[in-house]
């Protein structure tokens, strides 16, 4: 826009032809991210008389601009929003370009941005385009915004002592306009400056004369007052002296690595105060002092440093102590420093007034210590502290900046620049992992290594798995990581130090309050001075987590208490949440009842199964660690937490974290027959759940040796039940009847009719995926009694669902929709996701074997697989999406899906549903006319049909062939 219009894209300019093409890209660009509306777009064209086709004609304007920003590389950048159009934000403007800069140069005070914003200029603004109405404000806009950045750019020359450059530049500009008096007012003082104080006077006549004769005024104040100075050849008009800046900033640490966006978030930074906080040893200083030098060149009054040294309250600097450390770099003398704190506050303004100084203020402990140190004007105060100094926002603007650890990418960056050759091996990502991402700790162990050339880094990997805080230090070095985070444990106060040393104890990645509460054994636990000091991270409300380096000296200082107690507390709170849980989600799921050693805790949720199950979300990530420090500590824990968990794994389908949770538990449960088969009938079903089959078969031998020794019957019917669905999902159909009969027996002879009524279901659902629906119902329609009569509203919406499937198998479809529809009220009444994307999917079935309706419920299925991480059901979904495009004749989308299912299916090979997706990718191949591709698939699919046993299914395959 600063010039003839024009725009150019990847593939290069933007061929527009005519004015009004122009104009009109050119005032949507100067409101990019708005919508013009047609009737002010055909104002900027027209004016106050356009013809009757001027909308039309508009819209064809637009068109054609369409297809050149297209053909440039632009293409989708022009959009229609009623009730106008819109370019999209993200187009690089000139116009926004220069106001950004020219306000960062004002703000700055840089005569550099300023010169920047101006070299953006390449003649008028719409210099190829004339504009009529608020186009032309625009316009007037643009050049009175470039006239003032010319005028200030010259101020700083003239401040900055090149008055000779102003005395040769300025009277060209006044000679196109010479009535601004801002402009003589710059020539006048720069003609003194070089000793024409005669021409200096002549310019005050010319403005004079010049004004008198056109408006009959005389110049304004300023210039009136620079006459008179100049009359009297005020000192003041002097150029200033050269002084000596303060320049106190340290040198930058070595080899500075990552903080990209933290960097570019301090240069847009806006206000006079910034804080930069975060733990011990997370490079706070590094970077403030990085930044500061980076920005150095915008602070020509100086640049102070100063260590207030706040994480030592014994040794901290008070406001008046800084005062006086800052007033002296100022060169204000001994004996004229102050004594009262608010007069050396006073002093120290007034002294940065008319200067631009950077302040840096290292290790703030108390706001109270910084506010003496505001300054005011255009100076920049950077404040770095372990603590938020969330008060500085009641009296001033702040920037705040809360550093945590590195990336790993930047983590092994740091090792490589330090280390070079020696950084390139396997060992240096766990070398940066270990050291938790922490500055203070990758440094310290690049040290010890370059103290060592001979050292392989695997060597002090090995140190540091065995004492991560004992080996993080460096011989001739006091500040190590232990004594760093050491100095931010000292001030807190004898509560907060408790909670401090006890949440340590928390396995997991986070924990919430409620276990923070349960482990010091407070009702209320206040985290605020353990957050405000950066010893914790407040993750999401009432959740909560350490560094790892701050959660390991956490537990080393646990030594202080008394460990198996708080250890016991742990383990109390996280059976009785299970407990709680499982009583209102799955309360038939009795096995377990825990005994607590502590008096039980309030539950951190309402009595809500929605609640339960969110708590237990906000927790998954923790169960896994907890069983395993349960399983150390008191195995039977172990496996009672585990078993607990159960109903949380069934509602939520998180089903790849419960094996590893069950394999840890059969560990646990070892030596006692009866949790060892309850144990490893739990792994049996993960692993079902997980498509693990094989290994789903095994485990469930495993469980029926050990449930027989217990002489548990109707554990042995479960066991017998998980055992036939594993068969039937290998298509072993006949072991999977005969498995679920002998279920239904043990069952029915032990009095459990709950799992009588669950082997009945499964038995059903077999008998569908024979191929004989017909005789599902009697068992499946036994069960769903059962299951109501018991009020198990869970089970009773699987065998809904089951229902559905085998009236579809019937031909019945309206009563298979009906009961999918009320199975799927109840899934969702429940919150039961898993079971929700059963149901979905079969309702998908339904409409693709009726009205190709299914593709919204197999949309809403894909979502929940990819919710659980469950990547069988995604491709699986993918592949039903895949054929219900393909049956409505949408063939890119059929393409699309077909291809993801295959990606997703690469990943959890499962013969029969590779088989389908073959079969799939065939029709879809035939459809494209591509008959040999077509056959290659199909053949495909009938050889893994055959190979599952699905001959059926390889029949019908056979007809297409």
């Amino acid at each position: 826009m600063l010039g003839p219009v024009g725009a150019e894209g990847p593939a290069g300019p933007a061929a527009l032809t005519g004015a009004r093409q122009r104009a009109v890209l050119g005032v949507l660009a100067l409101h990019a991210g708005q919508v013009l509306p047609f009737t002010r777009l055909v104002d900027v064209l027209w004016g106050e008389d356009p013809p009757r086709t001027a909308v039309k004609t508009l819209h064809s304007h637009v068109a054609r601009i369409r297809q050149a920003l297209a053909a440039s590389g632009l293409p989708d950048v022009l959009r229609t929003r009623e009730p106008g159009y819109l370019l999209d934000a993200a187009v690089e403007v000139d116009a926004h370009r220069f106001e950004a800069l020219l306000a960062a140069g004002r703000r700055e005070g840089s005569a550099e941005k300023l010169r920047e914003a101006l070299a953006l200029w390449r003649g008028d603004a719409f210099a190829d385009v004339p504009l009529t109405g608020w186009g032309e404000r625009e316009v007037e806009r643009l050049h009175d915004l470039r006239q003032s950045a010319v005028e200030e750019l010259w101020e700083h020359a003239i401040r900055d002592g090149e008055h000779e450059a102003a005395v040769a530049e300025l009277p060209r500009l006044l000679a196109r306009n010479p009535l601004n008096e801002r402009l003589t007012r710059l020539h006048m003082l720069a003609l003194y400056r070089c000793g024409r104080h005669t021409d200096a006077l002549d310019s005050f006549q010319r403005l004079r004369e010049l004004l008198a004769d056109e408006f009959g005024v005389d110049p304004g104040p300023e210039v009136l007052e620079l006459h008179t100075a100049i009359l009297r050849r005020d000192a003041s008009l002097d150029p200033p002296r050269p002084t000596a800046a303060p320049a106190q900033l340290p040198a930058t640490v070595g080899h500075f690595t990552g903080r990209a966006d933290v960097l570019a978030e301090l240069d847009r930074a806006d206000v006079p105060v910034v804080v930069v906080s975060g733990p011990a040893g997370m490079g706070k200083t590094s970077l403030a002092v990085e930044w500061a030098h980076r920005v150095a060149h915008r602070f020509p009054g100086g640049r102070l440093f100063l260590d207030l040294r706040g994480h030592d309250p014994d040794r901290a600097l008070t406001g008046a102590q800084a005062l006086a450390h800052v007033l002296r770099a100022l060169d204000v003398p001994e004996d004229r420093i102050p004594a009262d704190e608010e007069e050396r506050a006073a002093l120290y303004r007034t002294l940065l007034h008319d200067r631009r100084c950077l302040v840096v203020l290292d290790n703030a402990g108390r706001a109270d210590d910084v506010l003496p140190l505001v300054p005011g004007g255009s100076s920049l105060l950077v404040v770095t502290s372990r603590r938020s100094l969330a008060a500085l926002a009641t009296r001033h603007a702040i920037h705040a900046v809360v550093l945590d650890a590195l990336s790993p990418t930047d983590s092994e960056a740091l090792l490589r620049k330090v280390l070079g050759p020696r950084a390139d091996t396997e060992a240096t990502a766990e070398l940066a992992r270990l050291c938790g991402g922490m500055p203070l700790a990758l440094r310290i162990a690049a040290a010890k290594l370059l103290g060592a050339p001979a050292r392989p880094v695997a060597a002090l990997v090995a140190e540091l798995r065995a004492a991560r805080l004992d080996n993080l230090a460096v011989d001739g070095d006091s500040r190590t990581v232990e004594t760093v985070l050491a100095s931010a444990y000292r001030p807190l106060d004898a509560t907060s130090a408790r909670l401090f040393r006890r949440s340590g104890i928390a396995p997991g990645p986070t924990f919430s309050t409620a276990l923070a509460a349960a482990l010091s054994d407070v009702d209320n636990p206040n985290l605020d001075p353990l957050t405000t000091a950066h010893l914790l991270t407040e993750t999401a409300p009432d959740r909560f987590r350490f560094h790892d380096l701050v959660g390991e000296y956490a537990r080393k200082r646990l030594a202080d208490d008394d460990e198996p107690e708080v250890a016991a507390r742990l383990l109390d709170w996280y059976l009785f949440v299970a407990h709680e849980a499982n009583e209102l989600v799955n309360p038939d799921r009795d096995l377990v009842k825990p005994t607590l050693r502590f008096p039980p805790p309030k539950a951190p949720f309402a009595p809500d199964r929605h609640e339960a199950l969110a708590f237990l979300e906000a927790e998954r990530d923790n169960l896994l660690p907890v069983v395993r420090f349960a399983r150390d500590r008191d195995p039977t824990a172990a496996w009672q937490l585990t078993y607990l968990l159960t109903s949380f794994a069934e509602a939520t389908g998180h089903w790849h974290d419960r094996v590893e949770l069950c394999r840890v538990a059969v560990e646990a449960a070892a030596g006692d027959p009866r949790a060892e088969a309850e144990m490893l009938r739990a792994l049996g079903v993960a692993y079902f759940m997980t498509r693990q089959l094989e290994a789903a078969v095994d485990a469930n031998h495993r469980a029926l040796t050990a449930v027989r020794a217990a002489g548990d019957l109707a554990g042995e019917g479960h066991v017998h039940n998980n055992l036939a669905n594993a068969y039937a999902e290998l298509r072993r159909f006949d072991d999977a009847v005969t498995a679920h009969l002998e279920a239904v027996d043990c069952c029915t002879r032990a009095g459990s009719r709950l799992g009588t009524a669950l082997s009945q279901r499964n038995l059903g659902h077999t008998y569908i995926r024979m191929g004989r629906p017909e005789a599902s119902l009697a068992p499946l329609r036994a069960a769903l009694t059962a299951f109501r009569d018991l009020g198990n509203v869970r089970l009773e919406a699987g065998t809904l669902d089951t229902l559905g499937e085998a009236h579809l198998g019937l031909g019945d479809t309206a009563q298979a929709l009906d009961d999918l529809a009320h199975a799927l009220r109840l899934s969702r009444d429940i919150g039961d996701r898993w079971l929700e994307w059963e149901v979905l999917v079969d309702i998908g079935r339904a409409h693709l074997d009726g009205d190709h309706h299914g593709v919204p419920f197999f949309a809403q299925a894909l979502e929940i697989s990819r919710e659980v991480d469950d990547r069988h059901g995604v491709a699986t979904v993918l592949d039903l999406l895949g054929r219900a495009h393909l049956r409505a004749g949408d063939l890119a989308a059929a393409e699309d899906a077909l291809a993801l299912a295959t990606a997703e299916r690469s990943r959890v090979p499962d013969p029969f549903e590779e088989a389908n997706l073959e079969r799939d990718l065939g029709d879809l191949a035939d459809r494209r006319d591509r008959p040999a591709d077509a056959r290659d698939h199909w053949d495909r699919a009938i050889r893994l049909f055959q190979r599952v046993g699905a001959t059926a299914e390889a029949a019908e395959v056979r007809t297409r062939a």
